[in-house]
């Protein structure tokens, strides 16, 4: 499809059938795909493409998936890519594990090509609306206690030191402090951060509050029971 051909997608796996599988579907899609089979030449050729979305085996030799996630995120340019775990079924993945290390989803092994293809474009939508919206703010911006954050540059400083966020994070800090002291619910903070049709597991905005709050706070973010979670000074 016209639109799929500038979005450049990383397959990063040891298993050469795999490679072979995914990047012929995703080509077949109009992706521009390119491939690694382990995780430091994948992390090589993320700093020379900088990729929309990488696809990311859990278990690999020399560096496994978890560890190559945690280095692509120290990669400032990517801080817009997505990663999307890839993980067979009875593999020791836990998927908290995978959001803190800092990916975005996950995709269990076999892979069916419909619903490969259906989750990434998904995916790079969700991201896309994300960024237009939040390009249509009136203040890029924000300015709360200690805290700045410029949705335009993707950085957040805290007491006057600047903050690494991933972009999930940076998203739903985005979220929660433009708005003070606003309740919003896990199913409004689902559908603004990772979109109705994106599948990600019950814990995941847990998982995202809990590290925020060890970055900016313990008391910023409060939790309404039984509701969600706001900003608060």
């Amino acid at each position: 499809m016209e639109e799929n051909k500038k979005n450049k997608i990383l397959i990063v796996d040891d298993e050469l059938d795999i490679l072979e599988f995914v990047s012929y579907n995703l080509r077949n899609e109009g992706f521009v795909v390119d491939v690694a089979n382990n995780g430091i030449e994948g992390i090589s050729k993320a700093k020379d493409s900088i990729p929309d979305l990488v696809l990311l085996d859990v278990m690999m030799p020399r560096m496994d998936g978890m560890e190559t996630c945690e280095e692509l995120r120290k990669i400032r340019d990517m801080d817009n890519t997505i990663i999307v775990f890839l993980t067979a079924r009875g593999e020791d993945y836990s998927q908290i594990a995978g959001f803190e290390a800092g990916g975005d989803d996950y995709i269990v092994k076999p892979i069916r090509p419909k619903v490969l293809t259906s989750r990434i474009k998904a995916l790079l939508r969700r991201r896309d609306w994300t960024d237009n919206s939040a390009e249509k703010q009136e203040s890029l911006i924000i300015e709360q206690d200690d805290i700045i954050l410029d949705r335009e540059k993707y950085i957040v400083i805290n007491k006057g030191k600047e903050l690494s966020l991933p972009k999930k994070e940076f998203e739903l800090l985005s979220l929660l402090i433009s708005k003070p002291e606003k309740v919003f619910s896990r199913d409004a903070i689902f559908n603004a951060i990772w979109g109705d049709d994106i599948i990600v597991g019950d814990r995941t905005i847990d998982v995202h509050i809990r590290k925020l709050r060890v970055k900016i706070g313990e008391s910023h973010i409060q939790t309404v029971k039984g509701v969600g979670y706001k900003y608060v000074s």
